[in-house]
């Protein structure tokens, strides 16, 4: 339903900039749906650990590791399924049925690989959390970053360099012809006695990233700053050549959420780390060093009373 919403809220746009502009924030509208997956996900996981906790890993019936994998692989499926069904809802309704094979395949791959993604970072988060209200907190902190961050709300080469890891691309518009509209066009006049075509002859030679839509006319020569979709995302650093590479790093995430999933209850939920456990030794230290030194620095210091003072002994000085 969400897929349907946000599909035919940006129904076919046209091909202006700002029908490109509106094509991207539908494909970004669509990883909004995040925080809602990971809150359906993470309270079934809990369940199931504490049947776990109280019943098989007493009596040793598998492992731990064994019980991760398994809750993270019985998810894909769905996930995948759902993937699907998103594409259906969402794809057609944004770009139609006129893309190539090729475009609508890539598209359905990267939206199943959102999916996986969203699965292996619930199972991450709440694998060390006692229950799901705090891994919630937890991740839509982590959710708000990625809206933040991701290169869409702001160019990539504005970002922090901390936060660039957390860019996403996307390559559904790769080829799509602009067609500026009347306000997105340079709209002005040539010398007198000459087209627009001669005026603009040598800027056009130059390799113009533009097209000049009325070369014939002596006034009011409209020229549109982009020809394809692909200059208006290079803007932001999306390259339809490194389409596999951004796929890579995707699933380099999926695995390390999983990684992190096993790490973390290995952790908290085997060794029985706690926050409280690893800061005992820091706090150990701080009290040796701050407050014990302290109190060294600034004890009063008993020493005999010199002979003949003894009844000044009890004045305040």
């Amino acid at each position: 339903m969400s897929a349907l919403f946000i599909g035919f809220s940006f129904y076919k746009q046209n091909s202006t900039t700002h029908g490109i502009q509106n094509t991207i924030f539908g494909i970004f509208m669509l990883v909004t749906i995040f925080s809602t997956l990971v809150q359906q996900i993470m309270p079934r996981f809990v369940i199931q650990r504490s049947l776990y906790e109280v019943r098989e890993r007493p009596s040793k019936a598998y492992s731990w590791i064994a019980f991760l994998i398994g809750n993270i692989v019985v998810e894909m499926p769905y996930q995948i399924a759902l993937a699907v069904l998103m594409w259906i809802s969402w794809y057609f309704a944004l770009f139609g049925k006129d893309q190539s094979g090729q475009a609508r395949g890539l598209t359905l791959l990267f939206v199943v690989q959102f999916m996986l993604f969203v699965s292996t970072f619930a199972h991450m988060i709440i694998a060390a959390l006692p229950d799901a209200e705090t891994a919630g907190n937890i991740a839509t902190l982590l959710f708000s970053m990625m809206l933040t961050f991701n290169g869409v709300l702001q160019a990539p080469s504005a970002l922090p360099g901390f936060w660039i890891f957390m860019w996403w691309a996307s390559t559904g518009l790769h080829g799509r012809h602009v067609q500026c509209a009347q306000n997105e066009m340079a709209i002005f006049d040539p010398p007198s006695g000459q087209t627009c075509a001669q005026y603009l002859a040598e800027y056009l030679r130059a390799g113009a990233p533009g097209q000049l839509y009325n070369p014939g006319a002596t006034a009011g020569c409209e020229y549109c700053p982009l020809t394809s979709a692909d200059q208006f995302l290079a803007a932001s650093n999306v390259y339809y050549s490194q389409r596999w590479r951004n796929f890579g790093i995707g699933f380099i995430f999926i695995f390390f959420n999983i990684f992190a999933c096993i790490m973390l209850y290995y952790l908290f939920r085997v060794r029985r780390f706690s926050i409280t456990s690893l800061a005992k030794g820091p706090a150990r230290v701080a009290d040796i060093i701050f407050i014990q030194g302290f109190r060294r620095l600034f004890a009063r210091h008993v020493e005999p009373t010199p002979v003949g003072k003894e009844a000044q002994v009890h004045k305040a000085f």
